[in-house]
């Protein structure tokens, strides 16, 4: 697991390029209006950063892996209007903050990588009573058939794996405000977003490579699955490299109050 959290880093770039982030609906659910300091930890390339800075005057983006945070750096060097992203190279068991100092603690398609025994308690650290811890979970959506036989490597799985589609969530999106010993939080509330997001053949395929399952693979193994993608997609009609597909997305949102 350690090895697959820091595999990101590799692949920096396409995953800047490519990775969604929640959708702009989706952002007044997460966020409390009256935000004024925003933590966001496992920022990755920064790409809910930039639209956080819009809606409080400070952003501390926390991520650990130094070729993620490059990047997340010169978004932040380039980005403009008044607010103030600092970037801070840190990880959620042990941020660098004073107690109760932040708004919100906000994390996208990070948490499942946290170890909550020591994540927890520091997020209830550094909130303020009645701050705003946030997560979302946000890329394609695999309770859609043929996305998930898709991103299997063009593979059908049995319907007893559905666990998307029957309205289970996978154990990934599971918080455990409990994990530190003592519970600061209210009961959680969750939304889950959908839409339709249109990509190139090409980029939907490299897609699958920002996802640490596949960097893992070794070369040959990365190779059949993408090619086993590639084949699927002949299969549905979308043989050209040029073809522009409607991808299914979903964000699956997750808030609490800190007591």
């Amino acid at each position: 697991m350690a090895a697959r959290a820091a595999s990101f880093g590799t692949v920096a770039r396409d995953y800047d390029r490519l990775r969604a982030r929640p959708p702009g609906d989706a952002l007044p659910w997460l966020l409390p209006p009256e935000a004024r300091q925003i933590l966001e930890l496992g920022a990755g390339t920064g790409l809910l950063t930039m639209a956080l800075a819009q809606r409080a005057p400070r952003v501390i983006a926390v991520e650990p892996d130094e070729r993620m945070r490059a990047v997340l750096a010169e978004k932040a060097r380039r980005g403009r209007g008044d607010a103030v992203v600092d970037v801070v190279g840190a990880r959620a068991e042990e941020i660098p903050l004073p107690a109760a100092s932040v708004d919100v603690v906000i994390a996208q398609s990070a948490w499942h990588w946290v170890d909550e025994q020591r994540g927890v308690p520091e997020v209830a650290r550094v909130l303020r009573p009645g701050g705003r811890f946030a997560l979302a979970w946000t890329g394609t959506d695999r309770s859609v058939d043929w996305m998930r036989t898709l991103w299997a490597g063009g593979t059908e799985h049995r319907a007893s794996g559905r666990s998307e589609s029957d309205g289970r969530m996978p154990a990934r999106y599971e918080v455990h405000l409990d994990a530190g010993g003592r519970n600061d939080f209210t009961d959680p509330e969750t939304a889950h977003f959908r839409w339709t997001q249109p990509m190139a053949r090409a980029d939907l395929v490299a897609l699958a490579g920002t996802y640490s399952a596949v960097i893992a693979m070794d070369d040959e193994e990365r190779r059949r699955h993408l090619a086993g993608m590639e084949r699927f997609l002949d299969s549905l009609g979308h043989g050209s490299e040029h073809d522009v597909i409607d991808v299914p997305m979903r964000s699956y949102c997750w808030r609490t109050t800190r007591r």
